[in-house]
């Protein structure tokens, strides 16, 4: 009887344990938003100014452990600055809230939606995804990291791509040390 029931435990364990181990087709897993962070970094020709925004949604696909999509939503209206205080990180943060930037009142979220994930590396894959940002949708690419539950990426984004002009030598000449460069970074770390 004895013999009977360990090998009933052995066997269960046994089960439990493939069960466990075995990748999952086609599985999306959900991003803890509350523990992600975007991290954001603008740059003109006399310094910089970073922050963070926050994420609103999103998730992650899989296919056999392997990464083959995802999907983002982020709350614009939640943009702060870290670098500043008092009335400059206000100005500031009202100045990119607004129609001269990302105009969050009209485009409460942008969006980031992977169309291509090829594996680079061990945990490394090259995404390229629309992302739309100001109701507008363009095609980025760059690289992801994932370790366990957890994602990693730097987006260089082309902000002139998105009809943010203000401060951009892109649209406008002469404007010497008030030039804001058109690129910014973002940095996404990720929980899953």
């Amino acid at each position: 009887m004895r013999k009977n029931a360990l090998t009933l435990v052995l066997a269960v364990v046994t089960g439990f344990t493939a069960i466990a181990s075995n990748p999952v087709e086609n599985e999306e897993k959900a991003v803890k938003v509350s523990e992600s962070t975007v991290t954001w970094k603008g740059y003109k020709v006399t310094g910089s100014h970073y922050g963070v925004i926050d994420l609103k949604k999103g998730s992650l696909k899989f296919n056999n452990d392997q990464l083959t999509g995802g999907e983002f939503v982020v709350d614009m209206t939640s943009l702060v600055s870290h670098d500043l205080e008092g009335e400059y990180k206000g100005k500031l943060e009202g100045h990119l809230k607004s129609d001269d930037f990302f105009g969050v009142a009209t485009h409460p979220t942008s969006k980031l939606v992977f169309t291509k994930v090829t594996p680079n590396g061990k945990n490394s894959y090259k995404v390229t995804g629309d992302l739309t940002i100001k109701g507008k949708t363009n095609p980025i690419t760059f690289d992801l990291s994932i370790y366990g539950s957890k994602a990693t990426a730097n987006l260089k984004v082309d902000r002139s791509l998105y009809d943010v002009k203000y401060g951009s030598g892109s649209f406008f000449d002469n404007l010497g040390d008030k030039t804001i460069y058109d690129e910014f970074d973002l940095v996404v770390d990720l929980v899953f």
